[in-house]
């Protein structure tokens, strides 16, 4: 496997505030929602059918999919794919609210409902995919998924978890808790991952609360909690495998996918590791779309039912290091991560509930003066 360093989660760093940014700039559209009070729009709109009816204008993180799947999938249907990459979902949006113009693109699951909501996304009808049976056949979960109803605008992407990456040359093995991140044997060493909603989070599943809590009591907690972990910690950082690999951290809350990057760039991948904390662990997805204003909907629906089959599938995961819910590709990401198996997400885990999830904006403001306080010590 050749050395790689994959990390768009970096780019989320100060995410929050790119948020409150955009929402106040221009994009009204895209404030937080209430996902028990906000259904999709009525769509009379017939659902995309993947068929060519043009290149491919493709929008997504950088190096994100393998070059040769586009090589593949341009030579078989003779078409162009034309590139262009975000570096945070707020980013994605705001070029889309500028006009620019997508056939398919990738949000996470919180930011694909946000779309639906304010209807900007097409229908797509997964019948007509020959390989979308692969997904929705063997992961159920995705079949009504909470952001997105009855899976009829999106397409899963990708899956993974959040837990602790930590170096056992130096911190041997670890309880398999959030407390362990404050280890004293690792003081100064120690990062937290620089996102609102993941530090957030954290704190709340060891303090026993939802992990999207905006309950002044409980954002109390979390915040005496944080603090009390900042005199341990070296920083706030997204940067989680290159923390580990520089020997900065010996200890980071660190994402799944990313850990794979520790595995393939180490000069000893036998010093890393991985856990799940048995409090609970944060599971996030990311979804193929395709925007309303795309030129070409059904060439892009034909690139995703491509992504599908499983020799693509499994090309693109041995290419990012984060699992694909293709059925058929499991054992290959297994593979990556025989030393690292809680990284693996399973059917069972999309079922606890442990999503990040959009509040309203009151709850979403609530969490940001929360974080604000955190940070500023």
């Amino acid at each position: 496997m050749a050395a790689r360093k994959l990390s768009r989660r970096s780019f989320l760093r100060g995410g929050a505030v790119g948020a409150m940014t955009l929402a106040a700039a221009s994009a009204c559209a895209y404030m937080p929602v209430d996902e028990k009070a906000v259904a999709a729009p009525e769509d009379t709109e017939p659902p995309v059918e993947p068929k060519v009816d043009g290149d491919l204008v493709y929008f997504n993180w950088a190096d994100y999919i393998d070059p040769t799947v586009f090589k593949s999938f341009s030579k078989q249907y003779g078409v162009k794919v034309i590139q262009s990459n975000f570096d945070s979902m707020e980013s994605m949006v705001a070029k889309m609210n500028a006009g620019n113009a997508y056939d398919v693109i990738f949000p996470s699951a919180k930011w694909a409902q946000r779309l639906i909501a304010a209807d900007k996304l097409h229908k797509i009808d997964a019948s007509k995919m020959v390989n979308a049976e692969l997904i929705f056949g063997s992961y159920d979960y995705f079949a009504d998924p909470w952001y997105d109803k009855k899976s009829a605008h999106t397409i899963p992407f990708t899956m993974y978890k959040t837990g602790i990456g930590w170096r056992k040359d130096k911190l041997g093995d670890l309880s398999g808790s959030w407390n362990d991140l404050w280890n004293a044997a690792a003081s100064g060493r120690t990062f937290l991952l620089d996102d609102r909603d993941e530090a957030l989070g954290m704190a709340a599943l060891k303090l026993g609360l939802n992990v999207n809590t905006s309950k002044k009591e409980d954002l109390d907690q979390i915040v005496a909690t944080l603090k009390d972990l900042r005199a341990h910690l070296r920083g706030f950082d997204s940067d989680d495998y290159d923390n580990l690999l520089d020997s900065k951290a010996w200890m980071t809350q660190a994402w799944s996918g990313d850990m794979t990057s520790v595995l393939w760039n180490a000069d000893d991948p036998s010093i890393y590791s991985f856990e799940v904390a048995r409090e609970g662990s944060p599971i996030n997805s990311d979804c193929y779309a395709i925007p309303k204003t795309a030129a070409h909907p059904g060439t892009a629906a034909l690139f995703i039912d491509w992504m599908l089959k499983p020799e693509n599938a499994i090309k693109n995961i041995n290419y990012i290091g984060y699992p694909m819910p293709v059925a058929g590709t499991e054992k290959a990401y297994e593979e990556i991560v025989a030393s690292m198996p809680q990284c693996i997400v399973t059917v069972d885990d999309l079922k606890k509930d442990l999503n990040f999830r959009n509040g309203t904006a009151a709850a979403e403001q609530a969490r940001d003066a929360a974080w604000t306080d955190v940070k500023a010590g």
